[in-house]
């Protein structure tokens, strides 16, 4: 198919992409109502589920630049392909696993196709949306893929476990991904940057011994203790790979992750804003899910559906912080995102016990899928706004890999809060849950305070400088100007 075909059906190209972020994103939510189901099935432990969420989670953050990088270089429609492929195979592994270890295996599988969807089809959708207004529209139409399905996860997930049991939260995933094979074979056109990006091993590997090593540490020190050394050397390890790739990446012409990108304030606010968003939606699944099944004693499909209001939340407002980024840019969207975050938060923390009024539950579920609705676009927007067009794939793989890291260190956080005693002990439980609810109010808190500071002229002012940079590194020409005119275009819009 000629390269030229994919603007004459942009919104078809669209709605392709949005069928690999709604498997992607759906898996990595739906397990989560399954978590007490699968304890008691495979004989686990706090730790096991852990794994069993991290394992992909970390996988997924791992590969995802790299995914990326690569997709610019061999071309997006051919990885995006390769990615449907290995997701769905994995899948169906995971539904045919004896044991948690082979279903954690199962899962790393899964998150290495995951790796090679959600960053390349943010990559296509950015090329293929040339127009800022356009592309932030798009984006609000992928944000409410991601709403729906990170949210709606748990219902689904309850639904399935309690009619056919927790191995069939992993079938849903097959159908959808041929499908999209399928389609992605016929109307997405091949595209690749102008310029192939080299491999950077080094940088993966410490990449990967940062995020392994760190959510190691946090996760097992619960069992083993702080003072463990294996608990030590995990997290020696994991400062040594931060201080390397500090050190490393800007002696590389191609670095597996562009430091320079950080110059950019909006950039870096959409960072740190996609771990703390994110790792407040890991920690509200969890504790949720173990709150609802372990102190209210629902089953999962009633657990699933209490947590319906923020799935409607969540699907009915990313479309509108879509246009309210187009539109008015994306301070307003953060503020009122962190906000409502913080106040859910905030909201279940003075109340949480046993006994909560249902009114206040639905209340604070209303709040965080506002929050949580209002979020993924003004991310996403930030984060590809004002690079050049050719590291449109590395940088949505570096907001995709803010979002699962910060889902990771969520869940690793507050699963080490409610391990031991506190699993098994409704009483501790409640206790460990107010904890938890306070460490999610930072986290809505920092989106509120991060999203204003860096949303500013100054900001912009740096995101501008920022793509200028990028771009005078190489040999100025036409193609280069071309670019550094769409980045300023995009920064003032």
């Amino acid at each position: 198919m000629p390269e030229d075909a994919a603007p004459r059906r942009p919104w078809l190209v669209l709605a392709i992409c949005c069928m690999s972020m709604l498997i992607v994103s759906l898996d990595n939510t739906i397990l989560n109502v399954a978590l007490p189901t699968l304890q008691r099935d495979l004989h686990t432990s706090v730790s096991g589920l852990q794994w069993t969420v991290d394992g992909y989670t970390l996988v997924l953050a791992s590969l995802l630049m790299l995914a990326g990088s690569t997709a610019d270089r061999v071309g997006r429609r051919r990885v995006f392909q390769t990615g449907l492929v290995v997701f769905s195979a994995g899948s169906l592994l995971c539904s045919l696993a004896p044991s948690l270890g082979w279903l954690v295996a199962a899962r790393m599988l899964q998150a290495v196709g995951g790796s090679m969807l959600n960053p390349v089809a943010m990559s296509i959708i950015s090329n293929t949306f040339t127009e800022p207004r356009q592309r932030a529209r798009a984006i609000g139409v992928w944000g409410g893929v991601v709403g729906l399905s990170m949210a709606a996860g748990p219902i689904v997930g309850g639904a399935l476990v309690e009619s056919a049991g927790w191995r069939s939260i992993f079938w849903i995933n097959v159908p959808i991904g041929i499908a999209a094979l399928f389609l992605a074979r016929r109307f997405i056109p091949e595209s690749r940057a102008p310029r192939a990006r080299r491999a950077d091993p080094v940088g993966q590997a410490l990449v990967v011994v940062l995020l392994v090593a760190l959510t190691y540490a946090i996760i097992e020190s619960p069992e083993r203790g702080w003072t463990s050394p294996l608990v030590l050397g995990s997290a020696a390890a994991a400062l040594c790979a931060l201080l390397g790739l500090l050190r490393y990446e800007p002696r590389r012409t191609d670095p597996l992750i562009d430091l320079r990108f950080f110059r950019s304030a909006p950039f870096a606010g959409a960072t740190v804003n996609a771990v703390t968003a994110f790792a407040a939606l890991g920690g509200f699944l969890f504790v949720s899910s173990l709150y609802l099944q372990n102190v209210r004693r629902l089953d999962p499909l009633h657990a699933g559906l209490f947590m319906l209001p923020m799935a409607v939340m969540a699907l009915l407002l990313a479309p509108l912080s879509g246009r309210m980024v187009a539109s008015r840019g994306p301070r307003l969207p953060l503020l009122l995102a962190g906000t409502a975050l913080c106040a859910s938060a905030v909201l279940q923390a003075l109340t949480y016990s046993a006994h909560l009024p249902t009114a206040v539950l639905v209340i604070a579920y209303l709040l965080f899928g506002t929050g949580f609705g209002l979020v993924n676009a003004p991310i996403t927007n930030t984060a590809v706004s004002g690079m050049p067009r050719a590291q449109a794939g590395v940088a949505a793989a570096v907001a995709s890999t803010s979002r699962q890291v910060g889902q990771s260190l969520g869940v690793a956080v507050i699963g080490a809060l409610m391990a031991g005693q506190a699993y098994a002990d409704p009483a501790a439980l409640t206790g460990a849950g107010r904890t938890a609810w306070w460490i999610i109010a930072g986290c809505g808190a920092a989106v509120a305070v991060i999203g204003t500071l860096a949303s500013g002229r100054w900001a912009q002012g740096t995101a501008r400088r920022a793509a200028e940079r990028l771009v005078s590194e190489k040999t100025p020409g036409t193609a280069e100007a071309v670019e550094i005119k769409g980045a300023e275009e995009t920064v003032k819009t």
